[in-house]
């Protein structure tokens, strides 16, 4: 036994759930579903080096590119955290393929309208509406646990997180590419990917959701609120509500520092930018595609959450503490473990879950990225203008992740108090003896 408390060691119990089809049974859905959250996110990532070059293009300096590229940001943000919850029920009542079906559709229309966005507040509307009606990355993680056994959860929630990574591999160094012929190129091929999934889905995804576990669509239960607070009233979950914002902000903070930080710290360029990121997806398909399974096999996804949450807060300090570029490549390699969180606790958080609320419970997590994904540029970037006088070697530079540092520090006290109330479950101890 190793540094955790020693609760969790309590006897084990059981969860009252039926155990759905295992995806080993149903192998191709689950390779559809893999395939089609990879298509997503090459999608997403094929207009990230490009879109603040669009924005630009309705604006008049920097000053107002970076304000509307923040509003542009904000927009789809708060859209998708209003929308999650709701698509997320609307998928526990008509099932998840129509649902991702209308996702896919969002997703054309979004970027084949910005390529077309004439004014900028042509911009900003095809962002609401896209943000409202992408939720794909909910209903996928429903879709998963519709098709998984309880204990493998964890597992094949690490499978999806390697296609992100490897979608964010993919997609920013071909949007790179595309922009640089022309900065429409990435959306107008991004969209052409969107509807390539609308017809893979279509013809060949099947519904993963019988008939019978399927609920009414209730609108005062679909708002963000209630599904939050159904969210903290599931059993075995409660305060990781609050561990999964936490990590969720610290995270999406480092995404909108980075760049900055890395330029005003060691004078990166666009190019060692590129490949630090690179190196980020890398990590991240390497860990959950290669190592997870055999990390739960041997903690569990409550251990090995823990032991997640205390590398990143490490991490965090060590790239405030930097003082050379090279350092934040030997940290990435360093914090392996913190690519594991969002999928161990993402697992815990499903099999809590009732089998017919599990849009409904996934749109709530998925509300909660949004949220932070809108807050996170609101504190990342003051912070970095407060210390960006400083010369590059003051280790107040390093303001934005100690920041992080300090979120990640809470919640891994956090989830350290909840896992030592909780009983060790059935699905835990099952999922560190499969193999």
């Amino acid at each position: 036994m190793t540094g955790l408390p020693r609760p969790f060691e309590r006897p084990l119990t059981t969860i009252d759930q039926p155990t759905p089809p295992e995806a080993a049974s149903r192998p191709a859905a689950m390779r559809f579903i893999l395939l089609t959250v990879l298509l997503d996110m090459v999608a997403i990532g094929l207009i990230i080096p490009v879109l603040p070059v669009l924005v630009g293009q309705f604006t008049t300096d920097k000053a107002a590119q970076a304000f509307w590229y923040g509003a542009v940001m904000v927009t789809f943000g708060v859209a998708n955290f209003f929308a999650s919850p709701i698509l997320g029920a609307l998928s526990d009542r008509f099932g998840r393929r129509p649902v991702l079906l209308m996702g896919f559709c969002g997703f054309a229309f979004s970027f084949f309208g910005t390529a077309l966005a004439t004014e900028l507040w042509m911009l900003l509307a095809v962002r609401v509406v896209s943000g409202a009606l992408q939720a794909n990355v909910a209903v996928a993680n429903a879709y998963v646990a519709d098709i998984t056994a309880p204990e493998n959860r964890s597992k094949r929630y690490g499978q999806l997180g390697a296609m992100f990574g490897i979608g964010f591999i993919i997609g920013p160094v071909t949007g790179g590419l595309l922009g640089g012929i022309d900065v429409h190129l990435p959306f107008f091929v991004a969209g052409s990917l969107a509807l390539l999934n609308l017809l893979y889905g279509y013809f060949v995804l099947p519904e993963s959701l019988p008939v019978e576990r399927r609920r009414a669509f209730s609108w005062r239960s679909a708002n963000p609120v209630a599904s939050l607070k159904h969210l903290a009233e599931l059993k075995n979950v409660g305060g990781l509500v609050v561990v999964i914002a936490l990590a969720n902000l610290a995270q999406f903070i480092l995404h909108t520092s980075w760049v900055l930080y890395t330029t005003f710290r060691f004078g990166w360029t666009s190019v060692e930018n590129g490949w630090s990121l690179l190196a980020v997806g890398v990590a991240s398909v390497f860990v959950q595609g290669f190592l997870l399974q055999r990390l739960l096999k041997r903690f569990g996804p409550a251990k090995l959450a823990s032991y997640g949450l205390v590398s990143s807060t490490v991490a965090y300090l060590l790239w405030a503490f930097a003082f050379q570029g090279w350092m934040m490549y030997a940290v990435i390699a360093f914090n392996l473990l913190g690519f594991t969180v969002a999928a161990a606790i993402q697992g815990i958080v499903s099999n809590a879950a009732d089998p017919r609320t599990q849009g409904q419970s996934m749109g709530a997590v998925a509300s909660l990225g949004s949220l932070a994904a809108v807050v996170a540029p609101m504190i990342g970037a003051p912070l970095l203008g407060v210390v960006s006088h400083l010369p590059p070697g003051d280790w107040r530079v390093g303001a934005p992740f100690f920041f992080c540092a300090a979120l990640m520090a809470v919640s891994t006290v956090l989830a350290f108090r909840h896992f030592r109330h909780q009983p060790r479950t059935g699905f835990d101890a099952a999922a560190s003896a499969v193999h």
